[in-house]
């Protein structure tokens, strides 16, 4: 059985360290953060310029002028600054951020990241996801093992324009976590009533076991 989007991110939570920065791309990451370990101080920033996002709102905490890179309305922590889009980003090419976690659309083997464009489809923008792969100490990649069409999507190459080349650490499925290391991908863990054999036969790139 295949980890929903809720168990993925709750997954994903769990790759937080105390006292971390971390930026969540749109999407699927964005529900990390209602997985955060109680206790634990994780600083959640958005590349439009707010440090310190809480969960999300309910309806009659909603302030429309409170808003993340998505455009989701959200709340925010104690000790949370809000900051212009270049200071942000200062951030984010300085090397602050410890961590990203972004969707996907391809990733290879080596850890090139595909996540920004379909050619011949309209495009609005590539967004922060360049700055942050190039930026950030480790990037995890949450993403569908297999896409809609059947089409694969953990890849020995990438055939989708790149956002960047070795830049990926972890990718964590709907079907597994893999560890992305010298050797290629190592899975560490599988979803519940997934197989070795039903994973590998959905992963192009020859799979390395390191689980129960």
């Amino acid at each position: 059985m295949a980890w929903t989007h809720e168990q993925m991110a709750a997954r994903a939570a769990q790759e937080l360290r105390d006292g971390d920065y971390v930026n969540l791309g749109i999407g699927l990451p964005t529900k990390v953060v209602d997985y955060v370990p109680e206790g634990m101080e994780v600083w959640l920033q958005s590349e439009n310029g707010l440090i310190g996002i809480g969960p999300p709102p309910f309806e009659d905490e909603i302030n429309p002028d409170l808003i993340d890179a998505a455009k989701q309305t959200i709340t925010t922590v104690p000790g949370a600054s809000i900051c212009s889009s270049s200071m942000s980003f200062a951030m984010i090419r300085g090397g602050h951020m410890d961590l990203t976690m972004l969707g996907g659309m391809q990733v290879s083997e080596r850890g090139d990241l595909a996540n920004w464009m379909i050619p011949g489809k309209m495009v609005k923008g590539m967004g922060g996801a360049m700055d942050l792969v190039g930026g950030a100490r480790r990037v995890i990649v949450l993403m569908e093992h297999v896409a809609r069409d059947g089409a694969l999507k953990v890849l020995k190459s990438c055939s989708l324009p790149l956002t960047g080349q070795r830049v990926v650490h972890k990718i964590i499925t709907d079907l597994a976590v893999l560890d992305v290391t010298d050797g290629g991908l190592v899975v560490k863990e599988l979803a519940p009533g997934v197989s070795r054999e039903d994973l590998q036969s959905k992963s192009e790139p020859q799979l390395t076991f390191d689980c129960a």
